[in-house]
């Protein structure tokens, strides 16, 4: 980790962390710990313990150190994935609002800083902000599954998709138990990132308990043997499926 830097980030990040947070928790020491080992990491934990930048911070960082060294790739590098488009809108609002901030943070500093750049796309997102990502696809793109999996059954969809190195999964634990996780892990399986990217994260609510009231799990390496046995199933039963199309309304579990 930097001398300037306790939280072994760019020194915009930690600056900007510092002044707004304060210190971190210990769920996203954990999870930083983690993910910065280039592990796959699941994260749970209680609403307001800081999953969000638990798990985004670490991959903002990824990206715009990697700006600095390579210069500016195009294409999308952070796939952040929600289950609902209302929660996929508010993730969206929080991000831009934390890439302001670092703006702002970055001016009054003097510190160099290369810009992030955040897109949404959801059954609502209109064409012309479609049309428009795919010529100048975000750094950032927060999406639901019905809507990443419609981006891959295009090419120029795909084509924005083929620089994504991170993979946020939120609310995953309301994604896994049904038809939806299921379609989210075929488009998962069969798209041109999903093997190839160094580690995802995934984040689900946990109830406080007596002993802990949240876990960061890891595994280091690749997935790809997990999926490789259940790849087949996966296909089959996404082909009987009826999936929702992706301007329809999402519905929550009462």
């Amino acid at each position: 980790m930097d001398a300037e830097s306790p939280i072994g980030f760019h020194p915009l990040l930690a600056a900007w962390f510092g002044q707004t947070f304060g210190e971190p928790t210990e769920v996203q020491l954990r999870a930083w710990e983690s993910i910065g080992s280039g592990a796959h990491t699941l994260i749970a934990a209680p609403t307001g313990s800081g999953k969000t930048l638990a798990a985004l911070l670490p991959c903002l960082d990824r990206i715009v150190t990697g700006k600095a060294a390579d210069g500016e790739v195009r294409g999308v590098k952070l796939l952040y994935i929600t289950p609902l488009k209302a929660l996929n809108n508010d993730i969206h609002h929080h991000v831009v609002g934390f890439i302001d901030q670092l703006e702002r943070t970055a001016a009054e500093t003097g510190l160099l800083w290369p810009g992030l750049t955040v897109g949404v796309r959801t059954g609502d997102t209109t064409q012309s902000t479609r049309a428009s990502m795919l010529r100048q696809p975000p750094d950032v793109l927060v999406t639901t599954p019905e809507s990443l999996y419609i981006l891959l059954t295009s090419l120029k969809g795909r084509d924005m998709l083929r620089t994504v190195r991170h993979v946020i999964v939120d609310e995953i634990h309301d994604l896994a138990e049904g038809a939806r996780g299921l379609h989210l892990s075929v488009s998962w399986s069969v798209s041109s990132f999903g093997a190839g990217i160094p580690h995802s994260v995934s984040a689900c609510r946990r109830r406080k308990s007596r002993s802990s009231g949240w876990h960061v799990f890891s595994e280091a390496g690749s997935l790809r043997k997990q999926r490789a046995g259940t790849v087949r199933r996966w296909r089959k039963v996404a082909g009987r499926m009826k999936l929702k199309p992706e301007g329809a309304p999402d519905r929550t579990r009462p």
